[in-house]
């Protein structure tokens, strides 16, 4: 658990609860809300980890800085002073979480880390609700889990649960894809489709990956959440519906707001409640239930003991887990199968699981490369001039530029 305190600035005094993770900034949904006008919105994230406090600058503008030297991520010793723009906080050790969250009522979410355990409390707390969600975790921490969780557990459980992933399909597919479309709407469109919004209707809409959302789209998603209503691609009636969306990211779409490539209205609409699912490798303590629970699923056994032994269980709370739960699932039915679990800890990475990736992680790979690739040559030629570089992409300029902040091309 961490505390945060404000030591120098107009906002001098003030010190937060304690909790796992806080973020920072002058944006009034930060858990601890600035007034230094040299404060970006969402300037700093610190949380615990096993290798102490983390901090992750958001992509501020003025810098994160400890003494004279700017930082972007690092690990720091509690009472260490850090400076935002005008402003220097000190973030120390609050000791253990005591929240008494029981896992057991969300059966779902298997550990016993006070990190995951506060993720229990939360979709114990928002089930109930009715409010837009984000759900951010890194790539198979479970982000559709909590989704189901939430859903299930809530007024809606009875009602439709729909998943529109935003990172696995064309941008000019998704506006039908979430709003439908009537036919003769576009080439091929020979029915009327019905979209995810009115196939969700009564219940809830997931809408997973959000942060690959393409630009030209993001406004569309915006105002269908403001009014609950919509048209459909092609159509001229508005469609009225009663949907719940719980939306997940891998990426920080406050850094992405920051740098423009994600609308901030549309963040601020989506993340009216917000959940962080920690990386495995920041809650070890939780895999021996999570072997435990991936067994009786495969087995309908619960003794570990016929299967993985002190030592190989040793060596999984050691592996880094580049690909969270969903690797450890993956080595652990492939244990059960061929009978030996293989983990290279040089590498970081398993032999079992790291084979052919997903098809979402393998496109968004391939994607962010062609973009790279392609943005700095269209630049070349265009000798550096944006405007002329939109117009041989035949693109928007602002969203030429976002393309090229988000690669570090200027």
């Amino acid at each position: 658990m961490l505390r945060v305190t404000v030591t120098s600035g107009v906002d001098a005094g003030l010190t937060s609860e304690p909790a796992e993770r806080r973020a920072i900034g002058t944006a009034s949904d930060n858990e601890i809300v600035l007034h230094d006008p040299e404060v970006s919105r969402y300037h700093l994230e610190v949380f615990a980890s096993e290798r102490g406090i983390s901090i992750k600058d958001l992509d501020s503008l003025n810098g994160t800085y400890l003494g004279a030297t700017r930082i972007v991520e690092a690990f720091i010793q509690p009472g260490t002073p850090l400076t935002l723009g005008s402003t220097t906080i000190v973030i120390d050790d609050a000791g253990s979480d005591t929240r008494s969250a029981p896992t057991t009522n969300v059966a779902s979410i298997i550990g016993v880390s006070p990190a995951i355990r506060e993720v229990a409390a939360d979709v114990l707390q928002l089930a109930s609700s009715q409010a837009s969600t984000l759900i951010y975790g890194e790539t198979g921490t479970g982000k559709e889990v909590v989704a189901r969780a939430i859903h299930d557990l809530g007024p809606r459980k009875d009602k439709p649960f729909v998943v529109v992933d935003c990172g696995s399909m064309p941008a000019t597919l998704i506006a039908s894809e979430l709003f439908g479309h009537e036919r003769g709407a576009f080439t091929g469109a020979d029915h009327r489709h019905i979209g995810a919004f009115e196939q969700a209707d009564g219940g809830t809409l997931f809408l997973d990956e959000i942060g690959e959302l393409p630009l030209s789209v993001q406004p569309s998603l915006l105002g269908a959440l403001e009014r609950r209503r919509f048209r459909r691609v092609g159509g001229q009636k508005e469609v009225a519906v009663d949907v719940r969306v719980l939306a997940a990211t891998h990426r920080d779409l406050r850094a992405e707001a920051n740098r423009g490539s994600f609308r901030p209205d549309l963040y601020f609409r989506l993340a009216v409640a917000r959940i962080s699912i920690p990386a495995l490798r920041q809650r070890r303590e939780d895999i021996e239930p999570l072997v435990a629970h991936f067994v009786e699923q495969t087995t309908g056994q619960r003794d570990l003991s016929h299967y993985f032994g002190p030592q190989t269980l040793d060596a999984l709370r050691q592996h880094h887990w580049s690909g969270n739960v969903r690797e450890l699932r993956n080595v652990v039915e492939r244990a059960l199968t061929l009978g030996q679990v293989k983990l290279d800890t040089a590498q970081h990475a398993s032999p079992e699981t790291s084979l052919l990736p997903s098809y979402k992680d393998a496109r968004a790979t391939a994607i962010a490369e062609f973009e790279r690739v392609y943005l700095a040559r269209v630049m070349k030629l265009s000798a550096n001039n944006a405007s002329e570089a939109a117009r041989r992409a035949a693109m928007d300029r602002p969203y030429l530029l976002s393309l090229l902040k988000k690669h570090d091309l200027r």
